[in-house]
């Protein structure tokens, strides 16, 4: 997939994994970075769009129960015209696009208006949000095979196509999705054809996120067990032997920010690292930039004081920002970091020094606190910083202590912002 557009544009119909972004395909993070039109369902995590162009259109077509949403014909049709104007469109579900997703329905129509189309596969929840609970699909001990099917069938049809006569012989392990909101009427048929009423049953909701819950009980009771925990839809349905391996095998709700939801306000590039942390602590992240950065004012006054660096007995960069807009002009003037000569470097913490290792330099300077006083009260240490000669690298918008208490102090102080 290229950013270059074709004439009859191409969709691409997209897995978006059970919920975890860490679980989304490197195929299926392509396709998103480089699409022109994105229209996404409520089971795709919104965290995926963070990965998508600023200048691609975004479209919600919702699918969520008892929620305002587009047909199923209304989304065909806004595929098969997205790229009939030449756009790369991607069409991003929840888990996988063949599993129990529409996404052979929306295939087909698109192939039947002659529109070039891509399948990208994703994990879909049924695997992935027992897997997430501690209950494997097989083992050895308990059953050979496995069953998928959804609770949820279309309701234009005459009669159930479940056969739950089959499904009471089959045995092994089963796992339904989309069935929770009906999981009384499921559960008395499979009792009703043979099913034994303590035969272990899991519900995992929200698999895979920060908000995973998942509830035991047995075929007889998991119905009334729903309703009096108020369980409800997006969850799995695991019936079967393995579910008694929970016990043992259950990791990931053991995590110490599991249902706790935290909002991280930095810039989207810079939020990535943190909310990974975050994530793999079970909380779920909600990444809300409410800054963002931007190029100099005046790119020609930065750029004349980035060239006489070497000038400077002092360089402050305050953040890692910063560090890569100096270097990024730096390195556009001179073909060597030697160049910066003889100017000792300050870096206000460690990520800001980190980046500034990453072009081969070193912080000579990096006060234990991060702020802007301990870098003033470590040149003070050195002794007279009076005609010091110092270079703040800085945000335009960032407090002015430190330039004011240098220049107090003597130093000689140009600004970079």
């Amino acid at each position: 997939m290229s950013n270059s557009r074709s004439k009859s544009g191409e969709v691409y119909l997209v897995g978006a994994g059970p919920g975890d972004p860490g679980l989304v395909t490197l195929r299926a993070k392509e396709c998103i970075e480089n699409a022109d039109a994105i229209v996404y369902d409520h089971l795709a995590n919104p965290e995926t769009l963070s990965w998508a162009r600023d200048d691609a259109e975004i479209i919600y077509a919702g699918k969520e129960p008892g929620g305002s949403q587009l047909s199923q014909q209304q989304i065909n049709a806004l595929l098969i015209d997205k790229a009939r104007e030449g756009k790369q469109v991607v069409r991003l579900k929840g888990g996988d696009p063949f599993v129990f997703g529409r996404g052979a329905e929306e295939a087909q129509a698109i192939a039947d208006a002659g529109i070039p189309f891509e399948i990208v596969p994703g994990i879909t929840s049924a695997i992935a949000g027992p897997a997430y609970a501690g209950i494997p699909m097989t083992h050895r001990a308990h059953n050979s095979h496995v069953t998928f099917f959804t609770g949820h069938e279309d309701p234009a049809k005459a009669e159930s196509a479940i056969d739950y006569a089959a499904l009471a012989k089959l045995g092994g392990t089963q796992v339904m999705l989309m069935g929770v909101e009906r999981l009384g009427s499921i559960t008395n048929e499979m009792l009703k054809h043979g099913v034994r009423g303590d035969l272990p049953v899991a519900l995992v909701r929200s698999a895979t996120t920060g908000q995973q819950e998942t509830l035991t009980g047995s075929l007889s009771d998991i119905a009334q067990k729903a309703v009096a925990n108020d369980f409800k839809a997006p969850a799995v349905a695991v019936f079967g032997e393995v579910v008694a391996l929970r016990d043992g095998l259950n990791w990931y709700e053991k995590r110490p920010l599991l249902g706790k939801r935290i909002v991280v306000t930095r810039t989207r590039k810079q939020a990535s690292a943190l909310s990974k942390k975050l994530r793999a602590l079970g909380a779920q992240v909600i990444e809300l930039p409410t800054i963002r950065i931007e190029p100099p004012t005046d790119l020609r006054e930065f750029a004349e004081l980035v060239q006489d660096a070497h000038i400077y007995d002092w360089i402050v960069f305050t953040s890692a920002n910063g560090v890569e807009a100096f270097f990024d002009i730096f390195f556009k003037l001179y073909d060597d970091a030697r160049e910066i000569g003889g100017a000792h470097i300050a870096a206000i913490g460690p990520a800001t020094a980190q980046r500034v290792k990453d072009f081969y330099l070193h912080a000579d300077l990096q006060p234990e606190e991060f702020v802007a006083e301990a870098v003033l009260r470590e040149f003070k240490k050195q002794g007279s910083i009076e005609n010091l000669r110092v270079l703040l690298v800085r945000a335009e918008k960032a407090r002015d202590v430190l330039p004011k208490e240098l220049s107090a102090a003597g130093a000689i102080v140009d600004e970079a912002f």
